[in-house]
């Protein structure tokens, strides 16, 4: 317990810096900070920053002074994450079952590791940067930020009924077995109310050439997606359609992203998005895979093909699913966004919500919304 104390007293002084901006942590929050990072590595300062964020923030506006305080407290000059990491080799064997420290040298991977960890404390600002715009190292903190999405599906009530402790509907039947079990007796009120089952989630992302900016992390969202419920359908198009649903079912996110790209032919191509929803809605769409589901568009709207088809297969696809969202990179924050393109002036009519994907907090803003399409 005594060799746990360096590394428990900083996470407690941090709580005490969070508590003196105004923001509340008891300490109980303490203790779930402690044991979720237990269980991350406290030398990532991205682990350390999200750990803390989950467990040590339960309002929203708490965020900005959750951010401002660690960005003071672990990246000024006085570190003290640095500090045990500069530890000398006797020293550093001495606390490495504290802070699961490498024994090696980190090297760059520190230096990297410092890198994203002040992406993480800025992440407000890296959330609403266009992906186009972003460096390699912001693109690597986002896709690790990204990565830690959980999504919440969108929910319908069925025809089916079960047990409930309050409802509209009375349980007859448990009331009758309940009134002969005590002898005639009058029982206690019982209730049922309508089941609730997840809606499919159908992701059909364009990955042509025009989009190749946004190809890799509306993939990694994707990834996401899959990983938060079963229900969902992943589809990759540019002049054809491919399923990429089981390349995904992968632990490691890079190694599902780069089963999914290899098994995408026409991966950076050209785009035909008529034909290729054309293909969805024959193969898949009547066959009940999009019945009562939430199908998302992810693209540009350049389509090489022919108007009419697209028209033609989005119409198809709007009765038999329950929502139409099409996400276009283009519309960025524009709330005045009109579709220009010749694929999205055909495709407009069958849509029922237009967002963006071309930064992190569209992504977040479509999360939001999913469980409100009910």
């Amino acid at each position: 317990m005594a060799e746990r104390a360096p590394f428990v007293a900083l996470l407690v002084n941090f709580t005490a810096e969070l508590r003196a901006a105004g923001l509340p942590a008891g300490s109980g929050d303490v203790l779930a900070y402690c044991a979720a990072m237990g269980t991350l590595d406290p030398t990532d300062l991205l682990d350390l920053y999200w750990g803390g964020r989950a467990t040590l923030v339960t309002r929203r506006e708490n965020i900005p002074v959750y951010d401002r305080v660690f960005r003071r407290f672990f990246l000024d000059s006085r570190d003290p994450v640095r500090e045990l990491l500069t530890l000398t080799q006797p020293e550093r064997a001495q606390a490495e079952g504290v802070l699961q420290i490498p024994a090696t040298d980190p090297g760059e991977d520190l230096q990297e590791q410092v890198s994203l960890g002040l992406m993480a404390s800025d992440a407000e600002t890296l959330r609403h940067k266009s992906f186009p715009a972003c460096t390699p190292e912001e693109l690597a903190a986002l896709r690790r930020i990204m990565a830690r999405i959980r999504l919440t599906p969108p929910r319908r009530r069925t025809r089916r009924t079960t047990a409930a402790a309050t409802g509209r509907s009375p349980d007859l039947r448990r009331m009758v077995r309940e009134s002969l079990r005590m002898q005639g007796e009058p029982a206690e009120l019982a209730w049922r109310q309508r089941k609730v089952r997840l809606r499919p989630l159908i992701l059909i992302l364009d990955v042509s050439g025009s989009m190749a900016d946004y190809s890799r992390h509306l993939l990694q969202f994707a990834y996401s997606a899959r990983r938060a419920t079963a229900r969902v359908e992943v589809f990759c198009f540019g002049t054809r359609l491919t399923r990429i649903t089981r390349a995904l079912d992968h632990r490691k996110p890079d190694d599902a992203l780069e089963r999914a790209a290899g098994a995408v032919f026409d991966w950076e191509g050209g785009t035909r998005i008529g034909a290729s929803l054309d293909a969805f809605v024959r193969n898949w769409g009547r066959r009940g895979l999009c019945r009562g589901g939430i199908v998302v568009i992810c693209s540009d709207g350049l389509d090489r093909g022919d108007p009419e088809t697209l028209a033609t297969a989005m119409e198809r696809l709007s009765r038999l699913s329950y929502r139409v969202v099409w996400m276009n990179p283009h519309k960025g924050s524009d709330p005045h966004f009109r579709p220009t393109t010749l694929g999205m002036l055909a495709a407009a009519p069958s849509i029922d919500l237009i967002l963006s994907g071309h930064d992190l907090s569209s992504l977040e803003e479509l999360a939001t919304l999913l469980p409100a399409l009910k």
